[in-house]
């Protein structure tokens, strides 16, 4: 009589690859006899065929563990995953390191080929394989962490600590984060972690310094999951939905963490936030955590400011309603248009504006929430019922996808042959009837998706998305970057990210970011357009870096796309001009001056400027000072005339020779005076200041040098000048 997963298998399409079966078979019949001769049974046979035959990992999993095969075919697959777990938790704190290394990849490879045969057997639902998944990674990394903790108690680095369970009171909480925190992990992900201590929560000797140890024990943490050995690996991991991954260490202290979120966190730090749940180490310590962190996730009232929070989130998406046809073959069922990635971002958006008011709409799982939303009248029930059905079903392929190879892939395949492998290995009969159900799914998603933006203005480029959100590159920004002309996108990509993490001055206040995200594209488009896009970029990123706020100069670029233009072209073709910009923000001002395109300062207006300016009663060093200033300022207006071809070289020229003049004048006066005070005049002294070469003909450049002649006279007798130390 066939166990419970054969006696609720589906028949599956019989593999495309045949001489693929073959292979495995024989080397079934030769390593596996029991095993191969329960292949005899149409069902078994069948199933286990189309495993073998469309996925090499999973067939080496089964050569490998036969007897345990046998098992999944014959007993309970609720009843075999709980035993698992018993066998994970058996592991102990106390075992060696390569001990437990040895036999936590060994359990792993056992409750791999379980779940898969009860997903693909179709003995469990999606919801029922994402929470196994989930359940595996959550005993797995509380077995690893609570290992590190107890050899670090045996070595006298922690203290009081239950060996029994030794993460309780450790002061250190691993949480898990996206999928694996909704309890949604998929086949061959990658897990988000973020980690946390409190120094003064837990038992830390006093002879030790909590950055560094928690740290180590975080490195170690992530060496033991993602080194590959003999038994192959547990899990990759990745840390980057901490605070600014790219300046934080590791592992980062609880009340520095609750700091930032609470004054710096971003839009979609609050998102994932939603997602986030304390797995391993000290669970109490985490969950207090996550108490603190409500306000700033859930905002308390729903009115305009709310909806507008999430706005500049929303609206990095390029998407657009009837963008047309979805291109099937080579699309990523996760990243791409009308993919997971969208329904999962529908949901917390939703969840974002109004879970405040509304506790019910503040699960982690997307199922869960989709209806929740639907119950709560956000979303008619109809849009909810579609997209739960489009998510089960893209996530069933993004399962098969990653079987195959065991690869974190999410990408369909363009090869006719591997995508009909991918069809039948999916359930279909028909590769073509696939890709319709594939266009359809992504269709009806990028539907309801787009829906979202329809009151909002678009923010994305015209050439494709542009998103600098997480911890990671997009790849679709990745691409646009690319196709605008940036040479190295991703740097680019991860230094806009770190403007969102509040690494520069002008970028603290949220006020802030979400202006930098409106003008986002404009000035990515202007940078892109100078020629050089990178080295505008670094420009612009030297210039924002120098700022002490940003929220005042971005208003100014959004306000005035031809300033943002001029400026973008400043940056990437006049270097000069680009590193006085950088050092004195301010001088952007001047060009907003409704005057400074209709004509040059003559030069007795530059007379008045400068000593309005320049205080006679200045020190000598201060009249130097403000005299550079004003110099540099002016230099640089003309230089933007210059750029902004309204004036002509002829005019430049007159410009820079006028503007020479008047600061000769002012600093030979000053220069005069400064003497006087120290050593007196001569008698009857005269100066005259000549001027030579492009100077004395009018025609000064910006990078032109002064060629002066200075003459002076005195009367016949004077010998010494009359002051305290004549000269």
């Amino acid at each position: 009589m066939p166990g419970p997963l054969l006696s609720q298998a589906k028949s599956l399409p019989p593999p495309v690859d045949k001489a693929a079966v073959e292979r495995a078979l024989a080397d079934l019949a030769a390593l596996a006899p029991k095993l191969f001769a329960r292949l005899s049974g149409p069902v078994a046979g069948n199933l286990l065929a189309s495993v073998m035959g469309a996925s090499p990992f999973l067939r080496q999993l089964i050569l490998f563990e036969p007897d345990f095969v046998l098992r999944c075919l014959d007993e309970d697959p609720s009843d075999l995953i709980e035993e698992i777990c018993r066998d994970i938790d058996a592991t102990g704190p106390r075992i060696s390191e390569v001990d437990l290394m040895r036999r936590l990849r060994r359990i792993k490879s056992r409750a791999v080929i379980l779940i898969s045969l009860a997903d693909l057997s179709g003995a469990w639902s999606l919801v029922e394989v994402l929470a196994a998944l989930s359940r595996l990674a959550d005993r797995i990394l509380a077995a690893a962490v609570d290992h590190l903790i107890a050899a670090a108690a045996d070595s006298g680095r922690l203290t009081g600590i239950d060996l029994d369970r030794p993460g309780d009171r450790s002061g250190y909480v691993v949480l898990a984060m996206g999928k694996h925190g909704a309890e949604e992990l998929n086949f061959s992900s990658d897990i988000d972690l973020v980690v946390f201590y409190d120094a003064h929560a837990g038992a830390l000797a006093s002879t030790v310094e909590p950055a560094k140890f928690y740290v180590r024990l975080t490195k170690d943490l992530v060496r033991l999951l993602q080194e590959v050995t003999g038994e192959g690996y547990l899990y990759r991991v990745d840390l980057r939905l901490r605070p600014d991954p790219r300046a934080t260490q590791v592992a980062i202290a609880l009340e520095a963490a609750a700091i930032y979120y609470e004054n710096m966190g971003q839009n979609w730090e609050r998102a994932a936030m939603i997602k986030a749940r304390p797995i391993a180490g000290d669970i109490a310590l985490g969950a207090k955590f996550l108490e603190r962190l409500k306000p700033y996730v859930w905002r308390k009232y729903l009115d305009f400011a709310a909806i507008a929070d999430v706005q500049s989130l929303k609206r990095q998406i390029h998407a657009v309603k009837g963008h047309g046809e979805v291109a099937v073959r080579g699309h990523n069922v996760k990243l791409g248009r009308g993919g997971i990635r969208e329904i999962e971002f529908f949901v917390q958006t939703q969840q974002l504006i109004a879970g405040g008011r509304n506790p019910a709409l503040r699960g982690r799982k997307t199922l869960d929430m989709l209806d929740a939303l639907a119950g709560s009248g956000w979303i008619a029930s109809a849009a909810a019922e579609e997209l739960k059905a489009d998510y089960c079903f893209l996530r069933r392929i993004e399962h098969r996808l990653q079987m195959i190879e065991d690869e974190q892939t999410h990408t369909l395949p363009f090869d006719d042959d591997a995508f009909a492998r991918l069809a039948a290995f999916a359930g279909f009969d028909d590769a073509s009837f696939f890709e319709s159900a594939l266009r359809a799914a992504f269709e009806r998603v990028q539907r309801h998706y787009a829906a979202l933006f329809e009151k909002a203005p678009a923010l994305g480029s015209d050439q494709g998305s542009l998103v600098f959100t997480g911890g990671e590159d997009d790849p679709e920004t990745i691409g646009t970057l690319r196709q605008m002309g940036f040479r190295q996108p991703s740097e680019v990509s991860a230094t806009i990210r770190g403007w969102h993490f509040g690494r520069y001055a002008a970028t603290h206040s949220a006020r802030s970011k979400e202006m930098l995200t409106e003008i986002m594209p404009l000035l990515l488009g202007a940078l892109a357009k100078t020629g050089d896009a990178d080295r505008a970029f670094m420009a612009f990123d030297r210039f924002l870096s120098r700022l002490s706020a940003g929220v005042q100069i971005f208003s100014m670029l959004k306000s005035n796309p031809q300033l943002l233009e001029l400026m973008a072209r400043l940056l990437g073709v006049a270097p000069r001009l680009a590193d006085e910009l950088s050092r004195r923000p301010k001088v952007l001002d001047a060009v907003l001056d409704q005057q400074f395109f209709h004509r040059l300062p003559s030069l007795q207006e530059l007379e008045t400027l400068t000593l309005a300016l320049c205080d006679p009663g200045a020190k000598f060093e201060d009249t130097l000072d403000e005299a550079r200033i004003i110099g540099k300022e002016q230099m640089f207006r003309i230089g933007v005339r210059i750029l902004s071809e309204t004036i002509t070289a002829e005019e430049a020229g007159l410009a820079f020779s006028n503007l020479a003049d008047v600061m000769i004048r002012r600093l030979l006066a000053a220069t005069r005076k400064e003497i006087a005070a120290r050593h007196g005049r001569v008698a009857g002294e005269k100066i005259a200041v000549v001027a030579l070469g492009k100077l004395g003909g009018r025609e000064m450049t910006a990078g032109s040098d002064l060629d002066l002649l200075l003459l002076y006279g005195h009367d016949r007798h004077a010998e010494q000048s009359d002051g305290r130390r004549p000269l």
